[in-house]
């Protein structure tokens, strides 16, 4: 997406001003501090920083998991924080999805079934799921590896499963956590290549956490979080 692209776009999701901390027995540990950025529909954005400093904590305010101590993270004009009983579970079952470095596949099932049950949990026939979820195998490359389970499957091909399930549910905003990092660099580019494919199919909406330089180099906005803060570090300034 370019800067031109970017002042047409809606902003899908704001961070404002969110803290959060974590207080151990010895002290109080400020992950954000006074956090703000926009996600805009359509892009594929990315956030970067040292290990340790907060990047895992910021998707996961985003995504529902973990609520700030201050702030607002608002979707679609709601603060997904001060609605009503029901709406963060709504919020987590419907509009995002979620991608792990560690895939979490269920190693007791094969890609198509990872794949559906995130649907299954919505409630959605088994019928519409498998077929969504087949769909989606073979538009990320498994289709005659959909039938294995986990562990006849290498790093690449699980985390391809672990894509397709969480865009099974359409999501309005897929959130992925390292999603390269157990990864070698061919199988990273693949998966970049095929997050860039689906953004520019279904104008998904990405925000990746990542530590790789290389990675972000190929995403279309970069963040940095440095001492709780996000800033901008290539040419576009939009935060």
């Amino acid at each position: 997406m370019n800067d031109a692209d970017k002042a047409n776009s809606k902003c899908l999701i704001e961070a404002v001003d969110v803290d959060k901390s974590y207080t151990t027995k010895r002290e109080k540990i400020h992950v954000l501090v006074q956090t703000h950025l926009k996600v805009f529909s359509g892009e594929v954005l990315g956030i970067v920083g040292a290990s340790g400093v907060g990047k895992s904590t910021l998707l996961h305010v985003l995504g529902g998991l973990d609520r700030p101590v201050k702030g607002s993270v608002i979707f679609k004009g709601h603060d997904i924080y001060k609605q009503g009983n029901g709406y963060l579970d709504n919020f987590r079952n419907v509009h995002t999805g979620f991608v792990f470095q560690f895939f979490n596949l269920l190693p007791d099932f094969t890609a198509l079934e990872n794949a559906m049950f995130p649907a299954l949990i919505q409630d959605k026939k088994k019928a519409v799921a498998k077929e969504r979820a087949e769909y989606l195998l073979c538009e990320v490359g498994m289709k005659d590896r959909m039938h294995h389970k986990p562990g006849e499957l290498s790093g690449g091909e699980s985390q391809r499963v672990a894509l397709a399930r969480g865009l099974v549910n359409q999501p309005d905003l897929l959130l992925a956590d390292e999603p390269t990092g157990n990864l070698d660099t061919y199988a990273s580019d693949q998966l970049i290549e095929l997050i860039r494919k689906l953004n520019q199919e279904f104008n998904q909406t990405f925000v990746l956490v990542t530590h790789s330089q290389r990675v972000a180099g190929q995403l279309d906005r970069v963040l940095e979080l440095v001492n709780g803060k996000v800033s901008p570090i290539n040419s576009n300034l939009v935060i």
